[in-house]
């Protein structure tokens, strides 16, 4: 289990542990690894906790290798769909926070990338990310913002990395915009371009 937490820097996430809540209705939305954390959760729940739940799960990269989706449906919820990716399972998570019922609670899991995602779609839905569960599985790869010309590189997991829209090369800062949902990437080597440090994979 990977628990992360950033008190070394105030805009970063803080990712806890999936519990149980008392609460009339649960939204759960997971990704990969994050399938897990799921089962983690049902085990600890009440044995009427599924038959309340709705989940979303995205399979990730990996569906081919490790698809996890039967043994998910298996657990009984009340609602069940999949998606291929965290960026496809969106929409319907935005579907679902638009027929949210008062008191339910939302639990959120997976990698940083689609935690990214996920936590956005909830606070441009109105809720608190603060109210929010999250729980981090898989990998540490970063959805991070070219703060020069704003355009979003998925799954960054080196330090520094390429901006996929304008090619510059940037310091992937641990400073991260939950409006925009992603870290800042700063242009590393603006006075002298020439300047190019190797590097490293950090965000695995």
């Amino acid at each position: 289990m990977s628990t992360v937490q950033y008190a070394d820097f105030k805009s970063r996430p803080f990712y806890g542990v999936l519990k149980p809540a008392s609460a009339v209705a649960h939204l759960i939305v997971a990704e990969g690894e994050g399938a897990q954390a799921v089962m983690d959760l049902i085990a600890k729940a009440p044995a009427d906790f599924a038959s309340k739940a709705t989940l979303l799960y995205a399979e990730g990269p990996y569906v081919s290798e490790n698809s996890r989706s039967q043994a998910l449906r298996e657990l009984g919820f009340a609602r069940f769909h999949t998606s291929a990716t965290a960026a496809a399972a969106v929409p319907r998570l935005h579907g679902a926070l638009d027929r949210l019922r008062m008191g339910t609670e939302v639990y959120l899991t997976g990698n940083e990338s689609a935690l990214s995602l996920f936590v956005k779609a909830c606070t441009e839905a109105g809720l608190d990310y603060q109210g929010l569960q999250t729980e981090h599985r898989g990998s540490l790869a970063r959805r991070m913002q070219c703060v020069h010309c704003k355009g979003i590189t998925e799954d960054v997991t080196t330090q520094p990395a390429e901006c996929a829209h304008c090619g510059l090369l940037l310091l992937v800062r641990d400073h991260y915009s939950r409006r925009i949902g992603a870290f800042q990437g700063v242009n590393i080597n603006a006075e002298d371009p020439s300047d190019v440090p190797p590097k490293e994979e950090i965000f695995r």
